[in-house]
Formats: structure tokens, sequence, C-alpha cells
């Protein structure tokens, strides 16, 4: 073969593979799919639109969320997985799906340490204990009684198995040794509109998810399971200061199909790392009780360590919580 034509086919095999430098120069050149492994509403679905809609700002072009729920968040997470490496779909990640799923549910199609490529930390955010607002209990502790004492009569509401909801009350019943009934739904959006409805009694959610609806009185909060109250929820005391072993912080994050090319995960991250600055992104998840993570927080290289770490931490007390060996 011609020398010539030998280097031709050999550019045009990296173009293919998405490896050439000039691709990632021009990305994007058209507009990115983020696939929120819930529906609607729900913590990682809000997390992801503050985020991505100044993302889509600084690189000029827009961001399209497409929820995808069911099954703990593993059904949108495989399809991000099985997606093409080329920067133009990604998964709009949380706690649930990249630690608790994997742990709590058998044969996820997908290893959340290895198939996919870490963009970077959105935002933290702790767990709150609510209940329908007419639910008798006045505070923590009469909760904590009434669930120790009514045991399986009371229905949880969670967001399938491996979703946040579900494996922040999960630690959280635990720790109070009590027994309810769990319902499962679609996600945590559709649970906390039963929950509105009176048709469950109690759920455990992200701040992010469902402060707008303590606030607003139409569910009565007992507990949040950070280390300090929130600004959001001043009134609202922390598991640990009224005794409960229950204190996590829930996170969500931004990730890639493995393979994507590096220059393009460096261009996303960055653009993800301006977003969080920005005052309009970092005031908006404060009113939801967010926090921002850190600068030394945000790189890949830090994120995935971060999830790492995570995992290894939560994965035994997940398994032991729900009575895995």
């Amino acid at each position: 073969m011609p020398p010539r034509i030998r280097v031709r086919l050999v550019a045009l095999l990296l173009f293919a593979g998405g490896l050439l430098p000039a691709e990632a120069q021009d990305y994007p050149s058209r507009s990115i799919t983020v696939i929120v492994p819930f529906p609607p509403g729900g913590a990682s679905d809000v997390v992801a639109r503050i985020v991505t809609d100044q993302m889509s700002r600084l690189l000029k072009q827009s961001f399209v969320i497409e929820n995808v729920g069911g099954a703990g968040g593993t059904l949108g997470s495989a399809r991000a997985a099985a997606a093409a490496p080329d920067g133009y779909t990604l998964l709009a990640a949380a706690m649930g799906s990249h630690v608790a799923a994997p742990v709590l549910m058998p044969n996820v199609k997908y290893d959340p340490a290895t198939s996919f490529v870490p963009i970077g930390i959105t935002a933290h955010s702790p767990a709150v204990v609510i209940a329908r607002k007419d639910f008798p209990a006045q505070d923590l502790k009469e909760f904590v009684a009434t669930l120790q004492q009514q045991g399986e009569t009371l229905k949880q509401a969670h967001g399938g198995i491996g979703a946040s909801s579900h494996m922040s009350c999960l630690l959280f019943t635990k720790a109070i040794g009590a027994t309810p009934t769990l319902v499962a739904y679609r996600g945590s959006a559709p649970a906390l509109n039963d929950l509105i409805g009176g048709h469950v009694d109690f759920l455990c959610e992200q701040s992010v998810a469902v402060a707008e609806s303590v606030l607003g009185g139409t569910v009565k909060a007992y507990a949040v399971s950070g280390a300090e109250r929130l600004a959001s929820l001043p009134n609202v005391p922390t598991a640990k200061e009224l005794g409960v072993a229950f204190e996590m912080s829930i996170w969500a994050g931004l990730f890639a199909p493995k393979d994507t090319p590096a220059e393009v995960v460096a261009k996303l991250a960055g653009a993800l790392d301006q977003a969080l600055d920005e005052p309009s992104v970092r005031e908006r998840l404060a009113q939801l009780g967010g926090t921002i993570p850190a600068k030394a927080e945000r790189s890949p290289a830090a994120f995935e360590r971060f999830v790492r770490t995570e995992i290894a931490r939560w994965a035994p007390l997940l398994a032991t919580a729900h009575g895995k060996p």
C-alpha cells in the first residue's frame, strides 16, 4: 500500500474512533443528551437540569434531558453505558444508581466502577425524613417510637430498589430497628406525589427533591441526615442532635460512557466546573439544600477516586442492612 494512502487510512480510522484532538476542538457540534435514570421531578433530575442549563450556555449547545426511570436507576444507567462514547450521551447518575443499586439488585448490566468515565460531581444533598402532613407524631422521637411500635402497618415509599430514597430509608430504619412495609415507585417524584396525597406514610429523600414540599406544608419533616441543619430548612433538626445514628450525604454527578475521548471529557469537566461557580446555580441548589462540591473535588480524577471510595464504604453496610451476607 502506498505511504500516502496508508496515512490517510490511519487518519480515517482515528477519526472514526473519535481519537483525533481536532474532533474534541469542534466538540460539541450538536445537542447533547443527558440520561437521568429516574422520572422527572426527582433529586437527580432537578440537579441535572440546573447544572446542564448553565453548561449549555457555556458550550453553546443544548443539553436534552432524557428521563429513563425504573429499577432503581439501573435501566437508564445501562442505556448510557451502552451508548456511543462520543460525548453526545451522558449520564446524570447518583449515589443510588452507582453505589446502592449494584449491591441490592441482581444482574445489573453495568459496572459502576468501569462502565463509565467520571466527568465531575455536581452536588451533595442530605436526606430528609418526611411523612404525610397529617401523620400524628409531633417530632422525631415520637416518629421513631411509632415506627418501632406499629412496624409493618406503616407504608414507606421509595423510588425503586437501590434509589437514594430506598438506600437512605434502609439505613434509617435499620438504625432505629423498625420494619415498615415498603412501597416501590418508578422514582422519588411519584413516591412524593403519593405521600402528599396521603396514600403512604413516610419517605426519606434528598433535600433537593423535597425541600419545596416541606416549606409548602404539603409534607411533615422530622429530621435531616446531615451533620448540621440546612439553611433552607432551619427548623428541621438533624437526626444526630436527636440521638438517632443516621448521618449521610447523597451525591450526584455526570458520567460519560467508557472510552469517551479524554479531550471531550476535559471540555465537559471544564464547563461543569464553571457552571458550579455560577452564582445563580449555587443559589438555586442552596435554596433546595444542596451543597456545591469544593474545587478540589470536581476534577474527573478526584471524582473517580471519590466514587470508588463510596462504593467500598457503602456496599458492605447496604448489604448488611438489606439482609445479604
